[in-house]
């Protein structure tokens, strides 16, 4: 099945995806039990859609929210307005240095979102990384929620990496190139994994006193 085709669009897609896990690696049942139904999470596409990731970039939910409100009431969620902003408009708003060189530098990129959508995960992730301030984990996020494909995984991720770790019974927390292969047997489901694995780690922040 290609890439393209293979797509999350419902609960029921989940539903389908979280079974097959929970049949293929019964360690996951007993953590989709506490979970129960997994979130789609999906977002829009497109400029907007990638400048959310990049503003998601190392920064906390509450801090990445309270920029996208900014951004929000000052209309900046099109190109033609972050380059209307520029730097300094860019900055008031809330982004930090590197952030607001990087969204003008999307913003001038003349990116073709549509075409995207038609093109295999290896595809998409060359083209956008290509970009500068388009690293591997903003690619594959936009990737699984943004075009909303079953089969992608962002093995760098910090909340990833903590509950895989939880849910395998390692020893020392993974590091992206050895997740990245443990994950390699989830697929053609990855994407539902990852959903599985981010409510997980929500659910051992609690359990420690961090949530």
């Amino acid at each position: 099945m290609s890439d393209a085709s293979h797509l999350i669009r419902t609960q029921d897609d989940l539903a389908e995806g979280a079974a097959w896990l929970a049949r293929t690696e019964p360690r996951f049942a007993p953590v989709l039990a506490q979970t129960g139904p997994l979130p789609l999470r999906l977002k829009p596409g497109g400029f907007a859609g990638l400048l959310d990731i990049i503003i998601s970039q190392q920064v906390s939910v509450a801090s990445a929210d309270a920029i996208r409100a900014r951004l929000a009431q000052q209309g900046l969620r099109d190109e033609d307005a972050v380059r209307a902003a520029g730097d300094d408009g860019l900055r008031a708003a809330g982004l930090s240095r590197h952030k607001a060189r990087y969204a003008l530098l999307l913003a001038n990129a003349e990116v073709e979102y549509e075409a995207l959508q038609g093109l295999e995960n290896t595809e998409v992730y060359d083209r956008l990384t290509a970009l500068t301030g388009i690293g591997p984990w903003t690619a594959q996020i936009y990737i699984m929620f943004c075009l909303g494909r079953a089969d992608m995984f962002p093995p760098g991720d910090l909340a990833l990496q903590v509950a895989a770790q939880s849910l395998l019974g390692l020893k020392q927390r993974p590091k992206p190139d050895e997740l990245a292969k443990l994950a390699a047997d989830w697929t053609p489901w990855r994407s539902v994994a990852a959903r599985a694995l981010f409510a997980y780690y929500r659910i051992l922040k609690n359990r420690e006193g961090l949530g």
